[in-house]
């Protein structure tokens, strides 16, 4: 699992906010497998703690993690290894805090991955997800109108019971005290976590996360931010993902499948060249994240692959930080995927403060989507740009979020994304079969 870097600063007392109900943030499910799985915790004050866990027919045998002494200097937070598992198979668990389980009222579970290939057609598989998520704190928020509010909405999406939450990016949103320290850095991913209204969906489902500007430092922020490394550590010590990099690729990259999807997690901040740039050359992904990326998704069999990366990608506007900023450089991108044959990419994107789907059709009939999910908490914002690619009755400009719903037997899978206002109602629809191959 990811490898923790020593923090050097204790975290302030003033950014651990305590619950009333418990003394932890989560727990929250990371990266979940056949055999394994990681869930990630985090005190309010000094702990030792661990996870007892057990099959969900058989409370009278109760596994445990090793007993973690939680640190300061990492905020306290820690990741749980649950080794001892079996494929397809729903545990129970608890965290105990100090020698005391804690209650939630309701009992914590996750499911390992079932072992379905050559046996039976894939599992349904149901993923939520969005971007932009802002939680107020008036002591460092720009004077006027709070920019976040909505918090409803992560209990709404809970209720769901999506299998994965996918986390777009923007999602803890750096202030100007923040940026420059790592106590800084700490203080504002705990005061997301500490969220009332957030807990019950960390409690739900496998949780794992991309970055964009808003996590990683100053808006907009490109490879050249100078506390990049800090941005990178901090991202890994709160998002237990499976990897903090591919291989070659340092970076907030990974990748993962639940049942027979293919999910590819990428970096658009490390190595990004803004697109005013006159002297080198604009780029999002970088060579080697790139290289990493076509190659995998070559390699890749499944009907569906999702790219998720926090700027828009298939959007025509040249404008704030689009894709479209890079011609050559998404060009390049797009040029390969048409040239490998691959099929069946998605890319899912955030930033943009609405919603919209966007398509390309390749020369060959091939589809490519990108789907802008955008925002959770933030205030919405309407687009000043005519995108020609917008698929009609797909534009959302209001908080929401979305589900990307998998089903069908093996070679007949469709992908049903779902839009859903902070209430929980319907905004609109669209199933899309996976791609016969020639």
């Amino acid at each position: 699992m990811n490898a923790r870097m020593h923090l050097s600063l204790p975290i302030m007392g003033w950014s651990l906010i305590a619950s009333a109900q418990t003394p932890i943030n989560g727990p929250m499910a990371g990266h979940i497998d056949l055999l394994a799985a990681t869930v990630w915790m985090q005190c309010h004050a000094p702990c030792a703690a661990r996870i007892e866990y057990w099959v969900e027919s058989r409370p009278d045998s109760v596994l445990r993690t090793e007993v973690l002494d939680s640190d300061a200097h990492l905020a306290h937070a820690m990741d749980f290894v649950l080794d001892r598992l079996v494929p397809g198979t729903t545990y129970h668990y608890r965290p105990v805090v100090n020698d005391r389980a804690i209650d939630f009222g309701e009992p914590l579970s996750f499911r390992t991955l079932p072992l379905w290939k050559y046996r039976t057609d894939p599992p349904e598989l149901t993923v939520a997800l969005g971007s932009c998520t802002y939680i107020n704190e008036p002591a460092y928020d720009r004077p006027g109108t709070p920019y976040g509010g909505g918090y409803g909405i992560f209990d709404v999406i809970a209720r769901k019971r999506p299998d994965v939450m996918l986390w777009l990016g923007d999602n803890i949103y750096l202030r100007e005290p923040d940026w420059g320290s790592r106590s800084g850095y700490l203080h504002r991913y705990t005061h997301l976590r500490s969220t009332p209204e957030l807990q019950r969906l960390l409690r739900t489902g496998a949780h794992y996360a991309i970055w964009d500007d808003h996590d990683f430092g100053p808006n907009d922020a490109e490879g050249s931010f100078i506390h990049s490394e800090l941005a990178l550590e901090s991202f890994d010590l709160f998002w237990p993902n499976p990897t903090c990099g591919a291989p070659g690729v340092r970076g907030a990259i990974t990748s993962f499948t639940q049942a027979d999807v293919d999910f590819f997690l990428l970096d658009d901040r490390t190595y990004r060249v803004a697109g005013d740039h006159r002297t080198s050359s604009p780029a999002m992904l970088g060579e080697a994240q790139l290289d990493w990326l076509i190659r995998a998704l070559k390699y890749s069999d499944a009907p569906f692959k999702l790219v998720a990366v926090g700027s828009q990608v298939l959007n025509t506007a040249a404008i704030y930080e689009t894709y479209a900023t890079m011609p050559a450089d998404r060009e390049r991108l797009l040029t390969r995927i048409e040239e490998e044959g691959i099929r069946g990419v998605v890319f899912l994107t955030g930033d943009r403060h609405f919603t919209e789907l966007s398509s390309l059709k390749l020369a060959d009939g091939r589809t490519l989507f990108d789907l802008t999910c955008s925002p959770l908490t933030s205030s919405a914002h309407k687009p000043k740009e005519e995108n020609l690619r917008r698929v009609d009755g797909t534009l959302v400009e209001q908080r929401n979020f979305a589900t990307l719903s998998f089903t069908g037997p093996r070679k007949e899978r469709v992908m049903t994304i779902r839009v859903f206002d902070t209430d929980g109602q319907q905004l609109w629809e669209r199933a899309i079969p996976a791609e016969k191959a020639p």
